[in-house]
């Protein structure tokens, strides 16, 4: 049987000695604060993060707010187009697991959470303003072999063997888009806020079969975008929950602070802006620009990788793909 379009999932920790694999985007918000001469420290301050604000949310029985912390690890899954072992690194998401110290337990948490893709870069950053594309203007095809590719992956075998339930991607609010408030309130994922419109990325992540609520957590700033397949609400436990919003939370209070580190907290309708001037920036050294540069030439490398020498191969595959057999298509 031929192994064509065989998916292979490899593991990193993401802790203070972490170092981005030659492989991985330098895009992605993991491998962005592991570089320069403030490496270590980054990390080390990054994960403290996330574990107050995990343990800020898990506070029952937890009186001195250090019951839990959570490792983390970058999961990369690599496509093999042509079934000859020569793999290309298409898609990096987080896992997380928890430690309870008080019964030494481990506990699952989220698949998912940062979600980062070559194939993404190539379309936001090189296909886009090639065709001039306005804000949220998209050519009508746009994202078809992305979404096709992701859900490829995650009805392979490769990646039923490790993860028993769906990712789910938690990203920023758009900043093209208001957002309103709306009374219900949910115990961990917190106010629930909907948007007059999807935006061109919640169109982008539609594609992939995953469709988006928004929720502010408690003493948090704004909401953040949730994008999932099934019932965010029923199908996923609240450490799940928790591990996603304290992960996420905290990489976008380094990114975005203007959205998620503010001094006041989103109001009944809400439109983020990068241009909020009452902000407080984190501790940890940060360069967007670079990272705004970095996803162009990553998308070129895209290009010139992946998307122009396997042009034929991809288009009859994406041609006669279908979620339904996409078991069968990794049975190999």
């Amino acid at each position: 049987m031929s192994n064509k379009f065989a998916c292979s999932i490899k593991r990193i920790r993401f802790d203070e000695n972490y170092q981005p694999a030659d492989n991985t985007r330098l895009t992605t918000n993991f491998a962005n604060l592991a570089r320069g001469g403030s490496r270590q420290e980054n990390l080390r301050r990054t994960l403290a993060m996330i574990n107050n604000r995990f343990n800020s949310l898990a506070s029952c029985d937890n009186p001195k707010g250090d019951r839990y912390s959570l490792e983390i690890d970058i999961i990369s899954a690599e496509l093999d187009v042509e079934g000859k072992g020569q793999t290309f690194p298409f898609i990096e998401m987080l896992k997380s697991t928890i430690t309870d110290h008080k019964t030494n337990e481990r506990i699952e948490g989220m698949i998912g959470n940062s979600f980062s893709s070559y194939v993404r870069d190539y379309d936001f950053s090189v296909v886009l303003p090639s065709l001039g594309c306005k804000t949220d203007e998209k050519p009508e095809n746009f994202g078809d072999l992305h979404g096709k590719l992701y859900q490829h992956l995650i009805h392979s075998a490769a990646f039923k063997a490790e993860f028993k339930k769906q990712p789910v991607i938690c990203l920023s609010v758009s900043t093209t888009k208001t957002y309103y408030r709306t009374a219900h309130v949910h115990p961990v994922l917190g106010v629930e806020y909907k948007n007059d419109e999807y935006s061109r990325t919640d169109d982008y992540f539609k594609k992939m079969g995953l469709t988006v609520r928004y929720f502010k957590p408690e003493h948090g700033n704004a909401p953040l975008a949730f994008y999932f397949a099934g019932d965010l609400l029923r199908d996923y436990t609240d450490f799940e929950l928790i591990s996603a919003i304290s992960t996420m939370e905290s990489f976008q209070k380094i990114y975005r602070p203007e959205i998620y580190n503010t001094n006041s907290p989103a109001g009944l309708v809400y439109q983020p802006s990068l241009n909020y001037q009452d902000f407080s920036l984190t501790q940890i050294v940060y360069d967007r620009v670079e990272r705004g540069q970095l996803a162009v030439k990553q998308g070129k490398w895209t290009e010139e990788n992946f998307i122009k020498p396997y042009k034929d191969i991809l288009d009859a595959w994406a041609a006669n793909f279908k979620v339904a057999n996409a078991d069968q298509a990794q049975a190999a």
